[in-house]
Formats: structure tokens, C-alpha cells, sequence
């Protein structure tokens, strides 16, 4: 026997490990409390909350993360659409077609059904991969299962997303969840229990992944654009007020002048004596303007291209292009989408639907995968026209469960072969 051999059967040997049934993760007092890092945010406070999260703890460059999505509307948009663009994306649990045997093709459709009519009956699964799509900026996010007892085995039943302010790192950089018995360093999450979305940590710090650095270096010059364009708006926008007041005013009247020009900003009235020469002297208007709108307009492109690659689906403003090259952003859009289905996918295969298998069927029992159905329905018309055309005309033998799978038209559930509980 090779070492390829015996690897692979001391693997078969090992078994899957048991999660415990019910919650784990106590809700805390503290999980609905909010800090407000953004508040008066400079270039070197941005640094040092993300030296925080190099160190283990992000926790701040977290809430930081959620303030910059609900005061930056076009941040808030791009980042939905690049979420909705895979949540809103029908899904369905492929068996795996690459049984050598019958006997095996069909455990792996009786996993298959096992795994679909589950995840098909909880209410919080749709849920919980919108929350999963939230690491497309944090770099991480995490569900525990929750799992009953059934049949005398175990099923998930229910999907609870952990709030962001438990997660921190330890010193070899994995995850751990803050509990109300360890509220420091945490404890690391129990094996086949919590579902752990990283999709951009490829190597090197896993905190260094996600978009939320480069959004964050983006907001922090965007706000301080808007500030200052908010005081040039304030200063320059309105005409000033100028009296003059003869030599013999005393200083009780220039006190008195004061407040009456100050109060005409606001009453637009005001009554004084022959003496004073009132002036509004209006702000000069050239051509160029304030550099703010024209700043704030880059850093906009700046964050859809860190996001959604290209820049014509978000704003046209001032931009000029052809068809071909919104054909090209879009082209770039799309691979985008492919790389979130096929991380998202991932994490699914290995975090949910492989412990409902092996917790079930056994360790040797092949995992399905699951897919996301990316072909609009008028590309799925033309598919159908296509197999028609090759099934009818040219006598083609399509297997009819690859036809399923191509048309996204779910199997006939008539054939599952497992007996699931009425209870819940």
C-alpha cells in the first residue's frame, strides 16, 4: 500500500465529530451595542484601527465598516449590488455525477434530496447566506447551526448568524468567538457547528482580504471632502455683510450693529441708522467652481471599480464610452459574480452540506455541491430551444438529469428515499 493509500484510509477511518444540539453562542448584552468610530475619523485614527485588527481585534474596523455603509449612499449601493447579484440568484443542490458505480450515483442522489429538502424547509437559510455575502467586505462572517436530534442522528434546523463584534484572531490568525465566559480571547468554534465564510483569504492576514481597506481609505477622503465642501458651501455660498459706521459711533452702537447683522442672516430685516452704509457682497463665481463635487466624483469611481470592477453600471456622469466597452464592464462584472458563486459554494459544500452527510450517511457518503442558477431566462429559452433541436432532430441522448441541472428545473421530489420528520 502507497502513502496515497494509507493516507486516504486513515482519513475513511477517522469519523465525524458530533456537534452538540441547540445554541451555543449565548446572546449577549453587548452584541446589540454600537460604537461610533467614524466620529471626527482622521487619516491616523483610520491606521491604528487597523493595526487593531492586525493584532486580533476587529472589532472597531468592523463597526467602523457598518457606520461607512449607512453614511455612504453610494457605498451602500454598490456593496448590495454586489451582494444581491448572488443572493437574489435561485440556488439548488447538484448530486455528484462522478460515480464510477450505480450503487454509489445513487447515494449520492439520496444525499443530494437529503440535503435540498432541508435546506429547502428552513426558514432561515436564505438568511443566512445573505449573511455569509457580508464577507465580501469584512473578509469574514459566521452562522452557527443549530442542530436536533432526529431518527437518531442529527439534522440542521435552524441557521443563527453570530454577530461580528465576537469574532476575533488568535496569534496564528484563526478565528475565535467571544463568549460570556471568555470574553477576551474567545474559544475556537466547535468542528461541524459553525459555517465560517473567508472568500478572500488567500494568504497573509486574513483581515487584509476584503474591500473594507481600500473602502475605508475612500470614505475617510470622501468625508473630509464633504466637510470642507459643507464649510466652503456655508462661507461662500451666502453673501457677506458689510456696515460701515461713521467716526463718531460709539462702542455700545458697534455692539449693537454686531448683533443686528448677525440676526439679518436669518430675518433678512434689519434697522439701522442713517449713518451706516449697509453692503452684501456676493461670493465671485468663476468657471472652475470648488474642486469638492469633482473629487467626490473620483473617489466615487474609485469605490465601484473596488467593488464591481467598472464603473458604467454606477454613474455615467461626465463619462463618455461606447457599447463595447459596456460590454466589457459588464464581461468584468460577470467574472466577479463567478469568483462569489464558486467561494460561496465552497464554504456551503464544506461547512453545511458536508456534516449533513457524513453526520447522516456516513463518512464515505459522496457530497453534493451546491450551485447557484446564473443564466438569466431568456438564455434558459435558447438552452431549451438548443436541446430540442439536438434531441429531436439529431437523436442526441441527453441524460435527463443533466438537462435538469442546465435548465434549472428542479427534480420531481417524489423519489426522495429517506423518511423525514414531521417534528421539528
Amino acid at each position: 500500500m502507497t502513502w496515497k493509500e494509507r493516507l486516504v484510509a486513515a482519513a475513511r477511518s477517522l469519523k465525524p465529530q458530533n456537534p452538540k444540539p441547540g445554541q451555543s453562542l449565548v446572546p449577549r448584552r453587548q452584541d446589540a451595542v454600537r460604537d461610533y468610530p467614524s466620529a471626527g475619523l482622521t487619516p491616523s485614527r483610520l491606521i491604528a484601527i487597523l493595526r487593531e485588527a492586525d493584532e486580533g481585534s476587529p472589532a472597531a474596523m468592523f463597526s467602523l465598516y457598518e457606520e461607512m455603509e449607512e453614511k455612504d449612499a453610494h457605498l451602500y449601493a454598490v456593496a448590495q449590488t454586489r451582494r444581491l447579484s448572488l443572493t437574489g440568484l435561485p440556488w439548488q443542490i447538484v448530486s455528484a455525477n462522478n460515480m464510477t458505480d450505480e450503487k454509489s450515483q445513487k447515494l449520492a442522489d439520496q444525499t443530494a434530496d437529503y440535503c435540498r429538502h432541508w435546506l429547502q424547509r428552513s426558514d432561515n437559510f436564505d438568511n443566512t447566506v445573505q449573511h455569509l455575502s457580508l464577507a465580501v467586505g469584512r473578509n469574514i462572517a459566521i452562522s452557527e447551526i443549530i442542530w436536533d436530534v432526529e431518527g437518531g442522528g442529527l439534522r440542521p434546523v435552524d441557521f443563527i448568524p453570530v454577530d461580528f463584534s465576537r469574532i476575533v484572531f488568535d496569534e496564528f490568525d484563526q478565528p475565535r468567538l467571544l463568549t460570556t465566559d471568555n470574553d477576551r480571547f474567545g474559544t475556537a468554534p466547535q468542528p461541524n457547528k459553525f459555517i465560517i465564510h473567508t472568500p478572500h483569504s488567500v494568504s497573509g492576514h486574513p483581515q487584509r482580504g476584503g474591500v473594507a481597506r481600500v473602502t475605508a481609505m475612500m470614505y475617510v477622503a470622501k468625508n473630509l471632502a464633504i466637510k470642507d465642501w459643507m464649510i466652503f458651501a456655508e462661507i461662500f455660498g451666502m453673501p457677506v455683510r458689510v456696515a460701515r459706521y461713521g467716526p463718531n459711533t460709539t462702542a455700545e452702537e458697534k455692539r449693537e450693529l454686531i448683533h443686528m447683522l448677525e440676526s439679518l442672516g436669518s430675518q433678512a430685516a434689519g434697522l439701522f441708522s442713517q449713518s451706516v452704509e449697509l453692503q452684501l457682497l456676493e461670493p465671485s463665481r468663476n468657471a472652475s467652481g470648488a474642486p469638492y463635487a469633482g473629487l467626490i466624483q473620483f473617489l466615487n469611481r474609485e469605490l465601484s471599480k473596488a467593488w464591481l470592477g467598472q464603473t458604467l453600471s454606477t454613474d455615467i456622469t461626465g463619462q463618455s464610452g461606447s457599447i463595447a466597452a459596456a460590454q466589457v464592464h459588464e464581461r468584468v462584472r460577470g467574472e466577479i459574480l463567478a469568483d462569489d458563486m464558486r467561494k460561496e459554494a465552497r464554504t456551503i459544500q464544506r461547512d453545511i452540506l458536508a456534516p449533513m452527510v457524513r453526520l447522516r450517511f456516513g463518512h464515505d457518503a459522496p457530497v453534493p455541491q451546491f450551485r447557484r442558477i446564473a443564466t438569466r431566462f431568456d438564455q434558459r429559452l435558447a438552452q431549451a430551444d438548443l436541446l430540442e433541436q439536438a434531441i429531436n432532430k439529431l437523436g442526441l441522448s441527453v441524460p435527463k438529469k443533466w438537462m435538469h441541472e442546465a435548465l434549472g428545473v428542479p427534480e420531481d421530489q417524489e423519489t426522495l428515499s429517506f423518511t423525514p420528520s414531521t417534528t421539528t
